[in-house]
Parts: structure tokens; C-alpha cells; sequence
């Protein structure tokens, strides 16, 4: 039985996102797993390394990148990002009037496959072929946006979260699950086929992207064929394992300069570039600006506070 949108639930979620937001640079995070975000005005592209979860939107409109694909969404859509992923979000729709605000969960992936084990697979595996990349925005069904409320409505009552919270929280990924993109979660929580062996790859990308690459190696390990390995991998995350390893090192030299005070070369070499040329280059291509430039411009408004 399909549940109506409740009236006014869309006022109930941007009134509690509110309240916990901070508007800082981090999401906010009053319950583990749980984030909330607040932007004022339109953004700037932040590059991100974005972890597995799930994403409301309650007010305002985003975009994210991965590879060169764009995702519009607002009010109402659910953003689902079903393994880790390098993008590019820019907020598009905010004004202090009408601020943009987010509830995030993230999705545990040990969760996911306790759950998928207790219950029959909600996803035909015929749809696996239709669900190839690991995101994916669809409106949020009802029954999704009724849970997501009862969960926060628990936040002011801190017993009752800490022992319904959970049960809460298995429903939502119940009910992602069964949502028009469960097939790319199933796809992940099983960790079998194609889908579960470019998972593998990601995952050892994601743990050991200072190393160098051998794609021959990496896909000896996830029992792949090479030509497999980059067919696959490019439909799940829009990039080749190449341009996958080379995001996550330049976001991690990014972080190291702004928030560890490393220099350039140092930053550079902490993630496995041995040459300090190629390093600047690549990372003004996607940066736009030279490191020492670019982390000039990003202190100069923690600065002026």
C-alpha cells in the first residue's frame, strides 16, 4: 500500500534540518550516519570523495558531477550513491531567505547485506543491466520520506532514538532498496557479478590510491579480464580506475595542504606523485589554479573571520 505524502512534511523536514544544520563547510552530524547540510547562496564546484548514502533534498536545488555526466536535483529527489565515488557538487538554488537543506544517511554496506540476507532480493536481477552506474537521482517515494521523518523526529528524544533509531534506519534501507534504483544497491550488497567485481576494485582503489596502478594487477584481483575491468568500471563510475585513482590523490593532497599545513611538494608525494611538475599540473586541470594558489584563495575567507 503506497502511503500519501503526509501535508506540510517537506515544512516539518526543513524545520528539524535547520535546527541541527550549522551552514559550516562539513555537513553536520547529530547522530552517526545521519548529515545535514545548510548553504545560504549558490556554490562554488566542491570535489568530494562521496561515500556510500543517500540524499534528500528539502529545499533548494544541487547539482553533482562524476566523470562529465551532471545530476540535477531538488526538491522531493533522493540522490543514491551506491559505492565510494570522486565528484563535483555545486549548490544552484539558495538564498538566506530560502536556504538549500539536505538530510544525508550513509549506507553501511555490511547493513545492507545483513538485511539482504533476511529477506527475499526486492530487485528482479534482470534489472542489473538497467542499473549500471553506481548514482542515480529518482524522486522520493512516500513511504521513503515517512521514515526519514519518524527518524528525525526521534533526535529530540534521545532514548527512544537510541533504541528505535536502528530499526528506523533498516526500513530506509529497506525501502531504498525497493525504490526504482534498489538493483544498484542490491548489486553492491551481494558483491557478486560485474557490478560486485568493479566494487572490489574501487574499494582496493579507494584504500590504496597512493600505489601505483597496474591495471593487469588490478584486475587480476577482482577476477577480471583488463578490457573487462575498463568496460565495467567506466559504466559503474563514468571514469577509468586511471582517472578514479587520480581524483581521490588529488582530493587527499588538496585536504593535506588546507587542513594539515603540508607544502606542496610534500602534499604530492604523501599521495604518490613522483614528480612535482606533473603533480601541479594535473592537479591546475582540475583545480583551475596551481596548488599554493588554490589553497591561498581557500584560506583567504577563514582568514578575514
Amino acid at each position: 500500500m503506497t502511503l500519501p505524502v503526509p501535508s506540510g512534511v517537506y515544512g516539518e523536514l526543513a524545520q528539524i534540518v535547520t535546527r541541527y544544520a550549522t551552514g559550516g563547510a562539513e555537513p553536520a552530524s547529530p547522530r552517526e550516519g545521519l548529515f545535514f547540510t545548510r548553504r545560504d547562496e549558490p556554490s562554488q564546484p566542491l570535489h568530494v570523495a562521496q561515500r556510500p548514502s543517500f540524499w534528500l533534498v528539502v529545499q533548494g536545488r544541487k547539482c553533482l558531477s562524476i566523470g562529465d555526466e551532471e545530476l540535477h536535483y531538488g526538491v522531493g529527489d533522493c540522490l543514491l550513491v551506491a559505492l565510494d565515488l570522486p565528484v563535483t557538487s555545486r549548490i544552484t538554488l539558495a538564498s538566506p531567505a530560502e536556504p538549500h537543506l539536505c538530510v544525508g544517511m550513509a549506507i553501511n554496506p555490511t547493513s545492507l547485506a545483513e538485511l539482504v540476507s533476511r529477506a527475499p532480493a526486492p530487485a528482479p536481477v534482470a534489472a542489473f543491466s538497467q542499473c549500471r552506474r553506481g548514482v542515480a537521482v529518482h524522486a522520493a517515494p512516500p513511504e521513503l520520506l515517512d521514515a526519514m521523518l519518524r527518524l528525525l523526529r526521534l533526535l529530540d528524544r534521545p532514548a527512544d532514538l537510541a533504541a528505535m533509531g536502528p530499526l528506523i534506519e533498516q526500513e530506509i534501507l529497506w525501502r531504498l532498496l525497493n525504490g526504482p534504483d534498489g538493483a544498484r544497491l542490491l548489486r553492491v550488497a551481494m558483491g557478486e557479478g560485474q557490478g560486485g567485481r568493479v566494487s572490489r576494485a574501487v574499494s582496493w582503489l579507494r584504500n590504496n590510491f597512493a600505489e601505483p596502478l597496474r591495471i593487469e594487477a588490478l584486475a587480476e584481483r577482482v577476477g577480471m579480464s583488463e578490457s573487462s575491468l575498463h568496460h565495467h568500471f567506466k559504466a559503474v563510475t563514468n571514469m577509468t580506475p586511471m582517472q578514479y585513482q587520480k581524483q581521490l590523490r588529488l582530493y587527499e593532497a588538496r585536504r593535506l595542504m588546507l587542513a594539515e599545513g603540508l607544502d606542496v611538494g610534500a602534499a604530492g608525494f604523501s599521495v604518490g606523485y613522483q614528480s612535482p611538475s606533473q603533480f601541479s599540473r594535473e592537479y591546475r586541470r582540475l583545480y583551475g589554479l596551481s596548488p599554493a594558489r588554490d589553497i591561498e584563495a581557500l584560506r583567504a575567507p577563514m582568514a578575514a573571520e
